[in-house]
Parts: C-alpha cells; sequence; structure tokens
C-alpha cells in the first residue's frame, strides 16, 4: 500500500511540466539536479542549529547582555497551586469570572486571590528582557527563471542556502514548546509551516531559481527588526527606533511592492510563456498567495507600532509590551461588566438597587 501511495505521489504529472519525466533531472555531463532525497539533512541540521543556538545564548548573547547593562530579572515566585497549574495549562490562561468563582470555592481562596495568582502565572511566560536579547543572471533578470525549465542544474550555493534556511525552520518549529508564545503565535506557526512547505515544494519540482529569490526578499528585511530588538532590551530607545524605521520602509517595499509586482508576476505570469498550466505551478502559486496575505496581515501591526512610534515617541517594544497589558485590562474590564449587568460585585455578592454606578 505504501509503495502504491509512493507512486502515485511522485506521479510527474504533479510536479513537472508536460513531456518531462524524472529520467531528464537525472545528474549528468558534471550536472548536478535537486532531489528529494536532500531535504532529509534539513533534520539533523535543524537540530544542529538548535545546539548552535543554546551555546550562542549561553555564552555570546548573555555576556554581550550584561555589557549592555541588561540584568537579569528576579521574577516574583507564585504559590504552587496544582489546582490552579492544571487549568492554566490544559483549559485556558484567561478564565472568565464564573472560572474563578468556582476555583476559588475549590482552593479555599479569594476571587482576588485567584486572579492575582493567574496574572503573576501569565507574567512568568512572557520572556524577560535577558531572554529577549538572545532570542547569477536569473538574479537580475526574471526571464532568465524560467529559460530552460526544469532542466537547470544546482549550484552550490542555491543547495547550502536552501537547505541551511529549512534548517532554521526547522529548528523555529522544534522550539516552539519552550519558546515564549505571543499573541501572533498562531500566525508564526503559520508562516513557518507555509514556508517549510514552499521550500520543500519548490525544491522538489525544480523550481530553485524561483525559491532562492522568495526567499532573499523576506531574509532581507529580517536582520533589521532582531538588530531593533536588541538595542530597544539594551535601552537603547533612539537607536532601536532607527532600526525599526529602516526595517519598516524595507518590509514594505521588499513584501508588499517587490514580492506581489515582482516575485508574483515572475511565478503567475513569466511561466506562462515557456509552458502550459500544470498542477505543481498553481500549488506554488498558491501558497505564495497565502504567504501574501500573511505580509498584510503583518503589515497593519508594524504600522501601529509606527504611529505609536512616531506620535506619541514610544519604542516598538514597549508599544508591543502595552499592548499586551491592554488586552488583560480589557479583559478584567470585560468581567467586572458581566458581575454588573448580573447585579454583582467584584466578589459575588448581590449588590443593592441602585448602587451599580458607584
Amino acid at each position: 500500500m505504501f509503495q502504491t501511495f509512493k507512486e502515485w505521489f511522485w506521479l510527474e504529472r504533479f510536479w513537472l511540466p508536460p513531456t518531462i519525466k524524472w529520467s531528464d533531472l537525472e545528474d549528468h555531463d558534471g550536472l548536478v539536479f535537486v532531489k528529494p532525497s536532500h531535504l532529509y539533512m534539513t533534520i539533523p541540521y535543524a537540530f544542529g542549529l538548535l545546539i548552535i543556538r543554546h551555546f550562542f545564548e549561553k555564552f555570546i548573547a548573555t555576556p554581550l547582555a550584561k555589557t549592555f547593562g541588561i540584568k537579569e530579572e528576579i521574577r516574583k515566585k507564585i504559590t504552587p497551586n496544582t489546582v490552579l497549574e492544571t487549568f492554566f495549562k490544559h483549559s485556558t490562561r484567561q478564565p472568565s469570572h464564573t472560572d474563578i468563582y468556582g476555583l476559588a470555592k475549590k482552593c479555599n481562596l479569594t476571587e482576588r486571590q485567584v486572579e492575582r495568582w493567574f496574572r503573576s502565572r501569565r507574567n512568568q511566560e512572557k520572556p524577560c528582557r535577558m531572554k529577549k536579547f538572545q532570542e547569477k543572471p536569473w538574479v537580475y533578470d526574471l526571464w532568465e527563471v524560467w529559460n530552460g525549465y526544469p532542466r537547470q542544474p544546482l549550484l552550490p550555493s542555491q543547495y547550502w542556502y536552501y537547505i541551511l534556511e529549512m534548517s532554521f525552520y526547522w529548528s523555529l518549529i522544534f522550539s516552539l514548546g519552550s519558546d515564549v508564545k505571543r499573541k501572533d503565535f498562531l500566525a508564526h506557526v503559520i508562516h513557518h509551516l507555509a514556508a517549510i512547505s514552499l521550500m520543500s515544494f519548490s525544491w522538489c519540482a525544480n523550481y530553485i531559481r524561483s525559491g532562492t529569490l522568495v526567499m532573499i526578499v523576506h531574509d532581507v528585511a529580517d536582520i533589521w527588526l532582531e538588530s531593533a530588538k536588541m538595542f530597544s532590551y539594551a535601552g537603547w530607545k533612539q537607536t532601536c527606533n532607527t532600526l525599526f524605521f529602516i526595517f519598516s520602509t524595507i518590509f514594505f517595499i521588499s513584501r508588499l511592492i517587490i514580492f506581489p509586482f515582482w516575485i508574483l508576476y515572475c511565478t503567475l505570469i513569466l511561466p506562462l510563456h515557456y509552458l502550459e498550466p500544470f498542477f505543481s505551478y498553481i500549488f506554488l502559486n498558491l501558497q505564495l498567495l497565502v504567504l501574501q496575505v500573511l505580509h498584510l496581515y503583518w503589515c497593519y501591526f508594524i504600522l501601529k507600532m509606527l504611529r505609536r512610534c512616531i506620535f506619541m515617541k514610544v519604542s516598538a517594544e514597549e508599544e508591543e509590551e502595552e499592548e499586551e497589558e491592554e488586552e488583560e485590562e480589557e479583559v478584567i474590564k470585560g468581567k467586572e461588566r458581566d458581575c454588573l449587568k448580573n447585579g454583582l460585585g467584584a466578589n459575588r455578592h448581590l449588590i443593592p438597587n441602585g448602587q451599580q454606578g458607584h
């Protein structure tokens, strides 16, 4: 059964243009072509990157952070409570007022004590500043991207760029369980999975040239964002804001101009001059369109942060922290409004008529 599925999965009509066979992409005359088996190496490389990351954080990032004056924050320890911890991990981090009332009764605590416990527990999940600190012709001539496709040999530079990039994204997936979960956690998961799927598919279908361009467009802005975060944690707010403005400019140019009007044009329109539409052509562009939707999603948040940075003189990192605090305040206010609607006070005691507004 597995063999049958394997033969169906690798049918040439799914991956290659009509009249092209897998035998056409076998190595010959010193030319090397991509092979799906190459992708097996990304998994051990991913674990290798995780090991490198561990030692980098311990022996380089931590001493460097201390040099910048970033100190390890000592957070107030919460009182261990098995019932509340189980509810926090397996139910929700933001319990409703009904949940708090039931947990208070179960643990023989006041509702205010339960709320404080959950607030302290959520704060423990947030990263401290120290943790945050650790965290060819076809290149310029798009017509050449499809010239000779799919009989395009693999360059050593392309091989290592792909393998290391995919290993990096696998390492991010493997570390999701230990990394801090932010409000855009789901978007990051979708992005990482889409990136791995896109790179794997483009490799197997020999879309190496277009795939390389897509990765370059995405990588060019990331270094500026990570640099801005580091200087923010070090307390260099002016430098942080300058780097964030540079990142935002590069992000808007690369993700909202170059990607849709050059890269998508290269993958959607130009191939039709060389070959008829086929399955992998459609599937590739569907994945790229999903990626563009994510670009618009992050563009919205970047614009919000820029507005605060420009008009309210708030750094990018402070903006993110303030939004998280505002979300928690909204949850608390929502609970209090629910109590007032039901004629109950903060401790679920009845409020005499006419005193709700006091």
